[in-house]
């Protein structure tokens, strides 16, 4: 199913998937605010947690780029199939 946006003003739309990709985002950095190693805990442990910070919000923003893609290519093949019937 395509993520549509369902709020448009004028030219603008609300991208929901990316709403949602941002939401995640904030999300890792307060949980990762609120698991910030103490004092006494492991030396690794808050490189590790960076590391996951990092590849977490990398991850989103590679599934991101993947649904603009998927987006273009849609709007590509709708336009060819238009110019068809025409």
């Amino acid at each position: 199913m395509l993520a549509k946006p369902i709020i448009t003003l004028g030219r603008f739309a609300i991208d929901w998937k990316g709403l949602g990709y941002l939401t995640s985002i904030v999300s890792v950095l307060f949980l990762g605010a609120v698991a910030w190693p103490k004092s006494g805990e492991p030396g690794w442990h808050a490189p590790a947690l960076i590391i996951g910070m990092a590849t977490s919000i990398i991850g989103m923003g590679f599934r991101y780029r993947a649904h603009l893609q998927e987006q273009r290519e849609i709007k590509e093949a709708e336009a060819k199939a238009k110019a068809k019937r025409r």
